[in-house]
């Protein structure tokens, strides 16, 4: 007599899980799985602008350009300034805008500290001038952040308050985010190269009007 394998049948609450992962959102809510692969690809993308910036001694605007502002002017490092500038939009993000978004902004943060981190093992750029490298990293920057907006996340910082103003005040979130930049930029020309000011200033504003031209509130209805 052959004994034959016994495999207990999934538990009902496990079935229930995988049916609601799969299962076909409302037009106005993202399934789980829909907000999970929207984090990944937006933050891959971001991660691969920032990877376009580097290899190029670039740099970025938002709250992240401010802290590397700040952090040459002062000589503290930029981990501090990045970490102590966040602090207040996260309390906005969870005043404002719920528990939810906050905890994804958290995740979208964490997933791109990982994917910048692993990048440069995997993608090595030998050569790419700064004009190819701003455009790049613009694209790719707010193709991503379009990406994490629409899944009710940002990267933190700016964006918080961008969404929230688009959100609640009709102001368009690329508009906000440019206005930011341009006073970053400007406090930069002290601090940094003027071609590098110039080409980053090129890519920050190519994001920011990709972000405002198409991320939309009454086009796009979903969260």
């Amino acid at each position: 007599m052959r004994l034959t394998h016994w495999t207990p049948c999934p538990s009902l609450s496990h079935m229930l899980l995988m049916v609601s992962f799969l299962d076909s959102p409302t037009p106005e809510h993202h399934s789980l799985f829909e907000d999970i692969q929207g984090l990944i690809v937006g933050t891959l993308l971001v991660s691969l602008a920032v990877t376009f910036l580097q290899n190029s001694s670039l740099f970025t605007g938002q709250i992240a350009g401010l802290a590397l502002v700040a952090s040459k002017a002062l000589g503290v490092p930029f981990s501090a300034f990045f970490f102590l500038f966040n602090l207040p939009f996260y309390v906005i993000a969870y005043i404002r805008m719920g528990l939810a978004f906050t905890l994804k902004t958290f995740l979208a943060v964490g997933l791109m500290s990982l994917w910048t981190y692993l990048i440069p093992s995997f993608l090595t750029i030998s050569q790419l001038t700064p004009l190819v490298a701003a455009i790049l990293a613009g694209v790719t920057a707010g193709s991503g952040l379009i990406a994490l907006f629409r899944h009710g996340a940002t990267l933190g910082g700016v964006g918080i308050v961008a969404v929230w103003l688009q959100d609640t005040k009709g102001i368009k979130a690329g508009w906000v985010q440019l206005g930011f930049d341009f006073c970053v930029f400007a406090l930069a020309l002290s601090f940094f190269d003027m071609h590098a000011v110039v080409f980053s200033l090129i890519g920050a504003a190519i994001t920011n009007i990709m972000i405002a031209t198409n991320h939309r509130r009454d086009r796009y209805i979903a969260r």
